[in-house]
């Protein structure tokens, strides 16, 4: 076993790297310089308000026919606009149609409804795998040329289906909370809903389509399926714009197997505590253009993902040709992820240009044995990091499905590190470029850690500064080359350590 350590107090410098011409984006003729170009959709001026449909803006009455009519008859009328105006409109779920453009605007705000009836159990999809869950608040399937744009804000009543952890609220909140009703767990530190969720709770897998699963379990356990706030599956030419989405159920924004997609300008808010309260997780999708919006939320912020294990091989759709600038993450479990959920893979990553503000990992890479899947050609810079929880930048294929950073009092063994065969389902993740990172605050500086059977390798970091509590851990990882890494630590703190590394280099000098 190879273990190298050092443990010196204060500064360390790490020398200059040039990029890789021959790395796999490289061949494929992309760079910062030479970006994908994103088909944008357009739309005729003629508008249709939903007040003439029967819309009623009294927070009370259930707008749902009124909204899907005025937008059945844009899209037959050859397209358009389809307008929300001032005032609260509460309503269930929309479908969105080809050629309209949902337009919000100021002052507008557009409350799905708490009542879960409302809401059809639907062949769907979860964290990457086939599922029965409840419809979407917004949804399209297979359409094209379609829009949410504007000013005002779409809340997806997702307080009212999730789950809620004890040791994620003060203990005021924590009263509160009991106190409007649900069910507590046996240990005390988790709430649910209602008994449906904690029924469906309990059950492995529950949205999991199998053949023994009759329409009357999923009816007992419906309220634990809780859906994405927007779900676009198979849809081209799509623009987001300019609106606020807020509080969904799980994931807020879910693009799905779709082309030429444009968010701009979009906030995507949810509680800290939101279990699933993704930002945005663009999945399977080609030609992806992110830019000028704000994610503060209850997991991951920014994710891209392809698919879980065999299904997601099966599907063999990576996420490729995507361009994330001018964003920016406050709390969130990662400011940018690959991961976990990437079995179709991931290629082709263009994200610059970003701040991020007390998320709990920076920049986040992770899989698991299990996944399969091939992340490569992915391209980072002029990133900007403030508070972060744990690691301002890591890579880790011990992905274990919990919270990024401990709560009190929970205890985490190292995973054991054993050998098994390569196979289809063993992931691989190379060809990564990170240039110039300021971090003002991290846990770790960098944790890179691979599998033995399958190394991390091609990392190149070029212009990194953060100021951490602890250095850089590589494990498992092979042709890792930094130049003028900075990490400040605290004296007698260990800078570096690396186990079973292969190719380290360091102002480009091997590490023996």
């Amino acid at each position: 076993m190879n273990i190298f350590k050092i443990a010196l107090p204060g500064l360390m410098l790490l020398g200059s790297f040039q990029v890789n011409a021959q790395s796999p984006a490289g061949k494929k003729g992309y760079s910062f310089e030479n970006l994908p170009v994103i088909a944008t959709p357009k739309f005729k001026n003629d508008t249709l308000n939903i007040v003439k449909y029967g819309a009623v803006n009294d927070g009370t009455t259930l707008n749902t026919a009124a909204i899907n009519k005025a937008i059945v008859d844009c899209n037959k009328k050859g397209g358009g606009v389809v307008l929300i105006p001032e005032g609260l409109w509460l309503t269930g779920p929309i479908e969105l149609k080809s050629n309209v453009n949902l337009h919000l605007a100021k002052n507008s705000l557009l409350q799905f409804t708490k009542d879960f009836d409302q809401y059809e159990l639907v062949k769907s999809d979860w964290e990457g795998l086939p599922q029965m869950r409840n419809q979407s608040p917004i949804w399209a399937n297979n359409e094209q040329n379609i829009a949410i744009t504007g000013y005002g804000i779409v809340d997806g009543g997702g307080d009212a289906w999730r789950m809620v952890k004890k040791d994620k609220l003060t203990e005021t909140q924590w009263k509160k909370l009991v106190s409007s009703g649900g069910i507590v767990s046996e240990d005390k530190k988790l709430w649910y809903p209602g008994e449906k969720t904690f029924k469906g709770s309990k059950v492995k897998d529950a949205g999991v389509i199998s053949p023994e699963k009759t329409p009357e379990f999923y009816a007992s356990v419906k309220d634990f399926l809780r859906p994405n706030l927007l779900v676009l599956n198979g849809c081209k030419k799509i623009l987001l714009e300019g609106v606020t989405f807020q509080n969904s159920p799980a994931w807020n924004l879910h693009p799905l197997m779709c082309e030429d997609l444009t968010v701009r300008n979009v906030y995507a808010k949810n509680p800290w505590y939101a279990q699933n309260g993704d930002g945005i997780d663009v999945e399977s999708c080609k030609n992806v253009l992110i830019e000028g919006s704000t994610f503060d939320v209850g997991d991951d912020g920014i994710c891209i993902k392809s698919g879980r294990d065999e299904a997601g091989r099966k599907r063999a759709k990576p996420t490729e040709n995507v361009v994330i600038k001018n964003c920016t993450v406050y709390h969130a479990h990662g400011g940018f992820v690959i991961g976990s959920e990437m079995s179709g893979g991931a290629k082709n990553i263009f994200i610059s240009d970003c701040t991020f503000i007390g998320t709990d990992i920076g920049l986040r890479f992770k899989t698991t044995r299990g996944r399969g899947g091939v992340v490569e050609a992915i391209y980072a810079k002029n990133i900007n990091m403030k508070d972060i929880a744990g690691e301002a930048i890591l890579f880790d294929m011990y992905y274990a499905a919990v919270d990024p950073i401990a709560l009190n009092g929970e205890k985490r063994d190292a995973p054991k590190v054993v050998l098994i065969p390569v196979t289809e389902k063993t992931p691989v993740f190379r060809d990564f470029h990170i240039n110039n990172v300021v971090c003002d605050g991290a846990s770790k500086a960098i944790f890179i850690r691979g599998l033995p059977e399958m190394s991390i390798s091609d990392i190149f970091m070029d212009n990194i500064i953060v100021k951490a509590d602890e250095g850089i851990d590589i494990q498992e990882a092979k042709n890792v080359q930094m130049n003028n890494v900075k990490v400040h630590l605290a004296a007698g703190k260990q800078l570096m350590s690396i186990v079973n590394g292969k190719g380290i280099l360091m102002d480009k000098k091997p590490v023996k």
